[in-house]
């Protein structure tokens, strides 16, 4: 009888264990998520500042992790603005100037129309665990969600975080906060995902709140209007004669 309870102690054990997923098997359920072969979207940006609350909307198509375009379509001031971005380089269009920019070097770490996003962080790849090693450190309840809590330190140095924290939902695998920090431990920005939904069989933010830790006012919202997954694109959308267009 002794032995028996010990088995079934220690099958109870190994149980418990095995429902425990890796920092890294949580990570990559997170990256299928957001990463898909190719998507359409219409977003909204709200711009909370120091001197007040702008609001922009854009229509981006993205292939992959590696190519994406944006064009803004208001207020009539951004209006025409486009974003290209091909791998590791990105070009701006600015209609009232008509010129094409590229911005490189420490011209990305320079603010995306005014947000709390940099043009560093548009230009992130989305798979992060191409960029960090995650470790599952903890556990704890978001707005009533149980989440796993993760510490993503970054595999090399050229990159705009040396580690993030995440809150990671346990059932929908969206992080529902996050932390993102210099490498001598300084707090940068964080991202809270205020509101979700479900497009098919996966799980997408509907609105969050993105703020620079740096910067006064109270971030900037992005709530995603209508999202599209696996669409077709065609080619020509992904070339700088887009941008003129």
């Amino acid at each position: 009888m002794k032995h028996l309870i010990i088995f079934i102690m220690f099958i109870s054990c190994c149980s418990l264990y095995a429902e425990k997923p890796s920092g890294k098997v949580i990570m990559e359920r997170v990256d299928s998520n957001y990463v898909s072969e190719n998507r359409k979207a219409v977003t909204t940006m709200i711009i909370k500042g120091r001197r007040g609350t702008r609001t922009l909307k854009a229509q981006s198509w993205i292939h992959g992790t590696k190519k994406s375009f944006t064009e803004y379509l208001l207020p009539p001031r951004e209006k025409g603005i486009k974003m290209l971005k091909l791998g590791d380089e990105l070009w701006i269009y600015s209609p009232s100037t008509d010129r094409t920019i590229r911005i490189a070097g420490h011209m990305l770490r320079q603010s995306l129309m005014g947000s709390d996003v940099s043009y560093e962080d548009y230009m992130e790849d989305p798979r992060l665990t191409n960029i960090y090693e995650p470790i599952l450190i903890g556990e704890e309840k978001i707005d009533d969600r149980n989440c796993y809590i993760l510490e993503l330190t970054a595999k090399k140095e050229d990159v705009a975080y040396h580690s993030r924290k995440m809150w990671v939902d346990k059932e929908r695998y969206l992080p529902l906060r996050e932390e993102r920090y210099a490498k001598g431990g300084k707090l940068l920005k964080s991202l809270v995902i205020n509101k979700i939904f479900k497009v098919g069989e996966r799980w997408y933010p509907k609105k969050m709140t993105f703020k620079d830790e740096l910067k006064q006012g109270s971030g900037t919202e992005f709530i995603i209007d209508s999202i599209e997954f696996n669409v077709k694109i065609p080619d020509h959308i992904f070339s700088k004669a887009s941008l003129r267009r």
